[in-house]
């Protein structure tokens, strides 16, 4: 039964969708918005609120902090998106180190969901 209840999951957590309404790549950065929610986010949208308001977060990052798949991801941040609770960030491309950063954060949050990986 608790194989079934996994199976399950994502499919509640995004309400039968399987698309996000915004595109988005593993890579796209989001931080907090400047609207305040209407009303109580669903538990893993207040948590990605959560991750980005210390620092901008990548979508991978984000999915793998809450242990969710990349695909089902997108759909509840697509959802914050349309909430203005989130925003997609936009890196200055002035500095060359902000790929770097991007890379190592991407790496940390892959490192974290996937520690028995060399």
């Amino acid at each position: 039964m608790a194989e079934d209840e996994q199976e399950l999951r994502p499919y509640a957590v995004t309400q039968g969708r399987t698309r996000p309404r915004h595109p988005m790549r593993l890579v796209t950065l989001l931080a907090p918005g400047r609207t305040q929610p209407a009303g109580p986010l669903a538990p893993e949208a207040a948590q990605a609120l959560a991750l980005c308001r210390t620092e901008h977060r990548s979508v991978a990052e984000i999915a793998a902090h809450l242990g969710l798949p990349a695909q089902v991801a997108k759909v509840v941040l697509s959802d914050c998106l349309d909430a203005g609770v989130l925003l997609v960030s936009v890196p200055d491309t002035s500095n060359p180190t902000g790929s770097v950063q991007l890379l190592e954060a991407v790496l940390a949050g892959l490192r974290r969901k996937f520690p028995d990986v060399a």
